[in-house]
Order: C-alpha cells, then sequence, then structure tokens
C-alpha cells in the first residue's frame, strides 16, 4: 500500500501513526509547504520521505491535511495528478466550499469528504499521536459522489483504525459544526483575550489560573492560521451561532444585574443535563 499525505501536521501525523500501525509494510510518503516539517516528520518516522508528483499517481491514498483555504486551492491540482483508483481524502472542518469546488471535477469519484472529529490544541509532526483517531465520528460528506469500489476501501480503513462514521450533507455539517466546535474556539480565544487584557501583570493570570479556566483557554491555543480560514469559510454559520451565544450571555447579565439568583440557578441547572446528553459519547478536543 502506498500513502502520500500532504499536510504532516497533527491530523496528517496521526493519521500517519496509525496507517504504519494497521498496514504493516506500508509505504508513506510526504509533502508539506514547510520543509521544516517534512524533515522532521521523516526524522520520527511518520513518513518515510518525500513524495514527488509522480507518487500521487501511483498512490493507492492521498491524504490531504491542510488549512482549508490552502485545500480549496489544491485539492483540484492533487485530484488532476492522482492515479484512477486513488482514495483522496481530506479532513477539513468546512466541507461546503470544498465539496462545490471539485463537483465538475473529471476525479471527483475518487475523493471523500471526510472531517474526523479528532485533535489537539497542539500543531505540527511532534504533536501526532498513535490512537488519535481510535472511537472518534468521522462525519462524511456527499458520500454518493465517490466511486462505490473506493468507498469501500475507504470504509475499511477507517474501520482498521477504530473511527466510527456518520453521514451528513455538507450543509448540515458546516451549520452544526459551527455550534459544537466553531463556536467553542471563538469563546476560548475571546476568553483568552479578556483576561489578558484585564491582567496586565501576567504573573497573577498563572498564580490563579485553576482547572477550570485551563480548560475552557485550552483551545485559544490554537493555530490562528488554521481558525481564521475555517470562520471565513463558515461565515454565516458561525454569526447565528454567535447571535444566539451573545443573546444567552446578555440574559445571564441581565438576571444578575437584577439579584435574580433563582432563575440563574434554574438556568444553569436546565443546562446541567449536558451531562446526561454527552454520556457515552468518547472524548474528543476538537
Amino acid at each position: 500500500m502506498k500513502v502520500v499525505v500532504i499536510g504532516i501536521g497533527l491530523i496528517g501525523g496521526s493519521l500517519a501513526k496509525d496507517l504504519r500501525k494497521a498496514y504493516p509494510g506500508v509505504s508513506l510518503l510526504g509533502q508539506d509547504v514547510n520543509s521544516g516539517h517534512l524533515q522532521q516528520a521523516t526524522d520520527l518516522g511518520l513518513v518515510d520521505g518525500p513524495a514527488a508528483a509522480a507518487d500521487l499517481a501511483e498512490a493507492d491514498l492521498v491524504v490531504v491535511s491542510i488549512p482549508v483555504d490552502s485545500l480549496l486551492r489544491d485539492l483540484p491540482r492533487v485530484l488532476d495528478q492522482v492515479g484512477d483508483q486513488t482514495l483522496v481524502i481530506d479532513a477539513g472542518s468546512t466541507k461546503v466550499p470544498v465539496c462545490r469546488q471539485v463537483k465538475d471535477h473529471p476525479k471527483r469519484r475518487n475523493y471523500l469528504a471526510c472531517h474526523p472529529i479528532a485533535g489537539t490544541e497542539f500543531t505540527g509532526p511532534s504533536a501526532a499521536v498513535t490512537g488519535l483517531f481510535a472511537g472518534k465520528v468521522n462525519i462524511i460528506c456527499e458520500v454518493e459522489q465517490t466511486a462505490f469500489k473506493i468507498q469501500e476501501r475507504a470504509l475499511e480503513l477507517f474501520s482498521r483504525i477504530g473511527m466510527r462514521i456518520r453521514y451528513m450533507n455538507p450543509d448540515a455539517h458546516d451549520r452544526h459544526i459551527a455550534y459544537v466546535s466553531h463556536l467553542s474556539h471563538i469563546s476560548s480565544f475571546m476568553l483568552g483575550k479578556t483576561v489578558i487584557e484585564k491582567e496586565k501583570n501576567e504573573r497573577d493570570i498563572f498564580d490563579m489560573a485553576g482547572s477550570g479556566f485551563e480548560s475552557t483557554v485550552r483551545l485559544a491555543k490554537s493555530s490562528p492560521a488554521m481558525w481564521t480560514p475555517i470562520f471565513e469559510q463558515n461565515k454565516e454559520n458561525v454569526l447565528e451561532t454567535l447571535d444566539e451565544y451573545i443573546a444567552n450571555l446578555q440574559e445571564f447579565r441581565t438576571k444578575l444585574q437584577a439579584d435574580d439568583y433563582q432563575a440563574l440557578f434554574e438556568e444553569m441547572d436546565n443546562t446541567n443535563r449536558i451531562k446526561d446528553i454527552l454520556k457515552g459519547i468518547p472524548s474528543h478536543k476538537n
């Protein structure tokens, strides 16, 4: 089995680790705009070396794990170069723009639009971990656009690394992910900004920060280069979630200002049912 990983950071590198374990003898080659990342990935054993353009035509699998703005530009180029039986998957957090971008491509049948709900706040080849995808959901969009035999190979691959599959249309994916992922990152970034601006003495922040604060701002350590194009591509859905979130914050403020503590208690008590909703769902970082 020959695999080319384009973008060898957390997701691409972790998938490379799992593929090496699931498919003994697999040939793993890499491409990355950051030559340092490619060298580091080779030194860490994530890939065997750099991939040339000719390797795309010979690959059984091409993993495109790059920021979503680069994905729009580069995925058509990748499809231009792959072989007729090559499976091409991505890991982008937005699906409407990329599915629209390649809908008329002659090799659309080779592409399976994916979003593995897995990750951490860390980036680069050194962030790659074995087993990142075990028990995690992989959302697949427009499966009917991918050739059936290529679909079968993809599902076998995902099964081997322990992923659970959900099928969703791109519009529903982008709408739902705005609530459970994109809004979480905005909240984390803005909480971090608020505290940093208020506490000019950063030593006080570190001394007083407990586990609650640390877990809430964890996502603020994520890459702005990755998240800015996500917010741009999913702008309308993100704006809708922000409007609802801001309205809830304003309502909380109004009740607090009015000393309506019973209403605050009831609000928080009702929200506690999130524990039951999330019960049994495997934990994930992003």
